[in-house]
Parts: structure tokens; sequence; C-alpha cells
């Protein structure tokens, strides 16, 4: 299943523990062509106590340059800009600083910008017309290291993949019947709370699982995941 980030901000607020690392203050900048888009998000989000906005910008030129100056634990970015749009800025950020997570935000689930980001590195994808719970859950669980892509955008991904990839044999690259199942589970969106409580194992037992396959898979993060899952058809397209 994909994580559907509205259900996980609304379990934040009924009660759901925060970790340590979601309770500390996060830094944040937002960035979008439109001025009164951009400052409305940051307005709302300074209403956060555990948000802090370091910078608004119009542009991926400027969010790089924001990056440098500022170094924002999460960017929120939108994806369709002049100048250099988010893929492009995200790919330039990613390379000077890859701990920089980044939220890309698109307009329409179809959006054809989405696998590139993945493949820049971006951290989530979430619709520009998210609620603030949506957002400020979004936020938190990226920098707590999770990938979030919204509910509807990784079908459309599952479905241009599958367009553009013939080859569907399944590789394991080395990997464990249960680290296989793993990925699947990582690859669909679940945090791994959710994958240990599915599987009845630890939490812990999950993130050693999922440094051994990004080990195998010489990849560093969950966007890589989602890529080499849906190319070597370990996703389920129904």
């Amino acid at each position: 299943m994909t994580l559907n980030i509205e259900e996980w901000a609304l379990g934040q607020i009924n009660g759901w523990p925060l970790t340590e690392q979601e309770q500390q203050q996060i830094t944040l900048g937002v960035v979008d062509d439109q001025r009164l888009f951009r400052e409305s998000i940051a307005g709302m989000l300074s209403t956060e106590e555990s948000l802090k906005v370091v910078g608004v910008v119009g542009n991926g030129v400027e969010a790089v340059d924001l990056v440098r100056r500022a170094r924002p634990h999460v960017l929120l970015m939108d994806i369709k800009m002049p100048e250099m749009d988010g893929v492009e800025a995200t790919r330039q950020i990613k390379a000077e600083f890859p701990e920089t997570r980044i939220i890309l935000l698109v307009t329409f689930v179809t959006d054809s910008y989405v696998l590139d980001g993945l493949g820049a590195g971006a951290n989530g994808f979430i619709l520009k017309d998210s609620s603030l719970a949506g957002l400020v859950a979004a936020i938190r669980a990226v920098y707590s290291g999770e990938q979030v892509i919204a509910t509807g955008i990784t079908h459309r991904m599952v479905q241009m993949l599958e367009r553009q990839t013939s080859d569907k044999s399944q590789r394991t690259d080395g990997l464990t019947t249960r680290e296989m199942e793993m990925l699947r589970l990582l690859a669909k969106g679940m945090l791994a709370k959710e994958i240990a409580r599915a599987l009845a194992v630890s939490e812990k037992t999950v993130r050693n699982h999922i440094s051994n396959i990004y080990r195998k898979l010489d990849i560093y993060d969950r966007s890589q995941v989602v890529i080499y899952a849906m190319k070597n058809g370990l996703v389920d397209l129904q």
C-alpha cells in the first residue's frame, strides 16, 4: 500500500507518539515561483512550533543558494519553475548537500516530472492542495528518514514505468527472501514501523534489513528503492 499522508497526519493528531527526532524543531525552506502560494504556505507552516521557516524563494537557482546559506533540514519545493525547475535543483542540492531532505510539490497526479524527481534524489512528493496537517506530517516523515509519496502519485509512477520497462523479470542481487519482502513494502511507501507491525518484527530489525538492502543494491535512499523495485517488477501493479 502507498503511504497515505493524510491518514498518517490524522494519526499524529489523534495521539500517535512522536519520536524524539520528530519532536525537535525542523528548519524549513519553501520554494515556489508563485509568490502568493509560497508566502501562504510559509505563513501556515510558521504557526507550527516544531517548524522554523528559514527561507522563502521563487525558483531553483535561489533554492540552491538558500540551502548553501541556511542549510535547512527540509526543502519544500515546487517541481515546475522558471530558470531552474525542482528536479534540476534537487539534483544540484543533493550533489552538494546529500543530507538535505527535499519534498517536491506537484499540482496533478499525472505530473510527468515525478520519475525524474525520484532519480534526482527527492525524498517525497505531495500534492500542492494537501492540508496543513498533511504537509506537516510529510515534513516530519522525511526529516525522520522516511520516503513520502502521496496517495495516487505512486500508482501513476508505476503506470509510467510499466510502459517504459519491457523487461519485468525479477532480480534479487543477493537479497535474502526477507529482504526482498521488505524491499517490496518499502517501495509501496510503508514506514519502517508499519513494516515492523506487518511482519511482526522489531523496528530495529527492519532498519537493519533496510541497511543491508541499501548496501547490496549500492543505493542510498528510498527514492532509489522505489525505482529499483518498479523497474524489476517487484511492485504489485494492481
